[in-house]
């Protein structure tokens, strides 16, 4: 395989110098690990674990996601895994990725490789053998840390133990070449300072990001939604956000993100906490668009969410359901999450109606149209318009059980017959 090295324009700190170890935590004991290890020959340096594994470990975080360089190109691979009997998918085998099923848990195993020719959307690779090369083309330093699966001692290429222990959210070598390859680098890079870094930013890192923050557009809104969303739901986005809506980051994809929906945002991400409810993209992304539906459906349209997605975004803001003051009505006209959505947007709801609904489940109405037929309405109009009234009296007296219901329906239908004799 041939070998290309570029001249990053800051020292390479050489890996072999570098004296730190990986933490012995419970992924690196997962079922199946050990022998996925064996069969790339981890022990003779051709295969280590890279990205976020290594880089949360080191920073003592739960690991979701395993992820291994290798030497070995895709094929060999796919035959090594096929003849252990590990089941092999070629995810992304074109450029270089194989993804390993151990016991129900993937490890994606991605052969060492480098750019070739990149268009800010996607890039044309070639296999390498050099692991500084790999690191080369990754996107942050604190991104392009390797870790020996036996040893687990740490190689760093380009200073990301460094920036990792003061949360420096720093690009590999020339900020602006590693966003003209990957223009999406833009919104990672503030997605990455959320999660990671201080609230004072790299000023060449953000500098250059605001500078080519027009090259979001070559990018398909997917991909833009895809980091947006990510970026939402760590634990405090406003920081980031506001510096991308300073810069005027967002003004080329999602004009409609301007400081005041920022500012419902840090309201909405305190509500959260308080009432001890797990955090959400959409309702996020809800409280950062303006309180309007027509402008969140336009933006989820525009962003390709799903349709479920894109309604409940429009629930939100949706004025129709303003006028239900009770958070179990409203929970049973819209669902949970919508209701617990618009309880937390709304400041001036208090937070334990909110977190009242996190354990509410939607009651079943017990009482159908055949029931009401079979006490004297005709089918048709009239026993919709019954079922309607008998369903409003059941959620304003909190949902009673049967024989209430009966009741209820008996009084509705001897109403309706009355009505109808008299028209």
């Amino acid at each position: 395989m041939g070998r290309h090295r570029r001249d990053f324009g800051q020292p390479a700190q050489k890996a072999w110098l570098v004296n730190v170890t990986l933490p012995d935590m419970e992924w690196r004991h997962r079922p199946g690990l050990d022998r996925l290890l064996t069969v790339l020959d981890a022990d003779k340096d051709m295969a280590r674990f890279v990205g976020g594994a290594v880089r949360d470990s080191l920073l003592s975080l739960p690991v979701a996601d395993v992820d291994i360089a290798t030497r070995h190109l895709p094929e060999d691979v796919m035959k090594r895994l096929g003849a252990a009997g590990i089941k092999a998918v070629p995810t992304g085998i074109d450029h270089g990725t194989v993804t390993a099923v151990l016991d129900g848990w993937p490890v994606e195993i991605t052969t060492l490789r480098r750019d070739v020719d990149t268009d800010g959307r996607r890039a044309t690779i070639a296999y390498s053998d050099d692991w500084r090369e790999d690191a080369a083309r990754r996107d942050f330093t604190i991104n392009g840390l390797y870790a020996d699966p036996l040893s687990g001692k740490v190689s760093d290429y380009f200073g990301g133990l460094a920036d990792l222990k003061t949360r420096n959210i720093r690009f590999i070598g020339n900020a602006a070449d590693r966003i003209d390859e990957d223009h999406l680098r833009i919104m990672r890079y503030f997605r990455f300072l959320a999660r990671f870094g201080t609230p004072d930013p790299d000023a060449e890192a953000y500098r250059i990001c605001v500078a080519k923050a027009h090259c979001l557009m070559a990018l398909s809104r997917e991909r833009i939604a895809d980091e947006l969303l990510k970026l939402l739901i760590t634990t405090d986005p406003v920081p980031a956000l506001r510096l991308m809506l300073q810069g005027g980051v967002f003004a080329p994809v999602l004009p409609e993100i301007l400081s005041a929906g920022v500012d419902r945002l840090d309201s909405l991400v305190a509500r959260e906490i308080s009432a001890s409810i797990e955090p959400s993209s959409l309702r996020r992304l809800a409280a950062l668009l303006p309180p309007d539906s027509g402008i969140a459906d336009l933006v989820g349209a525009r962003l390709k969410l799903s349709n479920k997605a894109r309604k409940r975004l429009t629930i939100a803001h949706d004025p129709v359901w303003a006028n239900i003051i009770r958070s179990s009505e409203l929970a049973y006209r819209i669902g949970r999450d919508g209701a617990i959505d618009r309880l937390l947007l709304d400041d001036t709801c208090p937070v334990a109606d909110a977190t009242a609904l996190t354990l509410w489940e939607k009651p079943r109405l017990p009482i159908s149209g055949g029931a009401l037929i079979k006490k004297g309405l005709k089918a048709g109009p009239d026993v919709a318009r019954a079922l309607q009234q008998v369903e409003q009296t059941w959620i304003d007296e909190d949902y009673p059980q049967a024989k209430r219901v009966d009741a209820i329906a008996d009084r509705v239908v001897a109403q309706l017959l009355r009505d109808n004799q008299n028209s």
